[in-house]
């Protein structure tokens, strides 16, 4: 399973040429992909008409979701974003920690463009797809 993040669907539905948006564009139909409701959530609040909305709401939930509101995954990732502090490593947003965590407590890979994953491939072993 490769979890794929806002900062990469946000690419794709604008358009934007990246690597990662190209191979989300070239992987959808051969890959197993998914994404978080957190992600779910990102993503949807950037949409900007009713009709985009409804459209890219339709479009993500062919995809397999996920429900990521545990405590488990709220402790785990204070402790994640502790570790990395601990390392000389701090994580700005706390959705990046949770998203992280969560793929890190699967064993998912994630596909991103967010340097705040870094520190969780580089410190706690996060697979990351780097198209």
């Amino acid at each position: 399973m490769i979890i794929v993040d806002t900062t990469v669907w946000v690419d794709y539905l604008r358009g934007t040429r990246t690597p990662h948006a190209d191979w989300l564009e070239a992987q959808l139909t051969r890959e197993r992909l998914g994404l978080t409701d957190l992600i779910l959530c990102e993503v949807l609040q950037g949409i900007t008409t009713d009709s985009q909305f409804d459209a890219v709401q339709e479009q993500l939930m062919e995809l397999e979701l996920f429900e990521t509101g545990t405590v488990e995954l709220a402790v785990e990732a204070a402790l994640n974003y502790r570790r990395l502090r601990a390392a000389g490593r701090t994580v700005r947003k706390t959705i990046d920690c949770l998203i992280a965590t969560y793929c890190l407590l699967e064993g998912y890979a994630l596909l991103h463009n967010d340097r705040d994953y870094d520190p969780f491939e580089e410190v706690l072993g996060l697979k990351v797809v780097h198209p």
